[in-house]
């Protein structure tokens, strides 16, 4: 009886460790491939490359590599005296070319109080240096303010907040206006873009919650979805020399389900948390957690039933009155 009892135990167990296997590989199956998640995510943000205005030297560095700045900041400076100097020169063209127009409207006020005495030729002539004075002095005019905002721009300023990274501009450096010479990370613009296959999107919606693990990181962050990408590269097709398609005429019979980015907006991070972007992370979306979303479904539902009713009581009392139910 012994015997009996201690195999029916034996097959318990193993019936049971056989179930709990099913289980098991069943969630692990369900996790891997159906689940929201990936390994494949990265912190990225917006790299601003700030380019001068103006050419010229360097003079001043006011900062240094992986350091914090603000919008409007000053960076460096390039040779400043020479645009002052620049700018003083204009100034000088513009008073002289203000002289040169009173003087030409006060010859013409003297033409045209002679009168007869001066010819009509001598009268043209002063109108015309008259019309060249004024248009000199807005050329000069012109000049000047371009001056002014040349030196205003010598100054190179942080054009958003965030942390220079790689900086190696030292004074004496020769700049080229339009050539970017400073790297800053747009550090409002930090988020994290999660590469998911294809196969799971059906299961991802904008503003649900998602769970994010950095490597090396212990503490988790979260966010929320942002935005899906509404298309990716075909590497299968190209443009052919005449303008027509080229497709690629092998097909591979295993098939791999393309990568989405989806975009996912950070919550404020954790103290102690340093977010760098490039980094790799894990991401994991929380399936019906739609916060923003979850509520409008569930005020819609109350609304429609309220309008419910309301039919219902109005056509109990068209009906109490005689006349016909209005149609649904």
């Amino acid at each position: 009886m012994s015997f009996s009892l201690r195999g029916l135990a034996r097959v318990l167990v193993t019936l049971l460790m056989c179930v709990a296997a099913f289980f098991a590989g069943r969630a692990l199956w369900s996790h891997y491939m159906s689940d929201p998640w990936t390994r494949d995510a990265k912190v990225r943000a917006d790299i601003v490359g700030v380019a001068p205005d103006v050419s010229g030297l360097v003079s001043e560095v006011l900062v240094q590599d992986n350091q914090p700045v603000k919008a409007g900041e000053v960076l460096f400076r390039i040779d400043p005296a020479r645009f002052a100097i620049a700018l003083r020169q204009s100034e000088a063209a513009l008073a002289g070319g203000r002289a040169t127009l009173e003087q030409a409207a006060r010859e013409l006020k003297r033409y045209e109080k002679l009168g007869d005495v001066v010819s009509q030729q001598k009268t043209e002539q002063a109108q015309l240096a008259l019309d060249s004075a004024a248009a000199a002095v807005q050329q000069a005019t012109a000049a000047r303010d371009l001056a002014k905002l040349n030196l205003e721009r010598s100054e190179v300023r942080a054009p958003v907040t965030g942390v220079i990274t790689n900086f190696t501009v030292r004074p004496g450096d020769y700049v080229a206006a339009g050539a970017a010479k400073v790297a800053l990370i747009d550090t409002d613009s930090l988020r994290v873009e999660a590469y998911l296959e294809e196969t799971k999107l059906n299961r991802v919606h904008v503003g649900d919650s998602a769970t994010i693990w950095l490597m090396g990181q212990p503490t988790p962050l979260h966010g929320h979805v942002e935005s899906i990408a509404a298309g990716i590269e075909d590497r299968e097709r190209t443009i052919g020399s005449g303008l027509l398609a080229n497709i690629n005429p092998t097909f591979s019979w295993v098939r791999l389900a393309q990568r989405v980015p989806v975009r996912i907006r950070l919550d404020p991070a954790p103290d102690g948390v340093n977010l760098v972007a490039g980094m790799t992370a894990t991401v994991y979306i929380n399936q019906g957690n739609n916060n923003q979303a979850g509520d409008r479904p569930q005020e819609a539902k109350q609304e429609t039933k309220q309008k419910t009713k309301q039919k219902t009581k109005q056509d109990g009392a068209s009906q109490q009155n005689g006349a016909p139910a209005s149609p649904r």
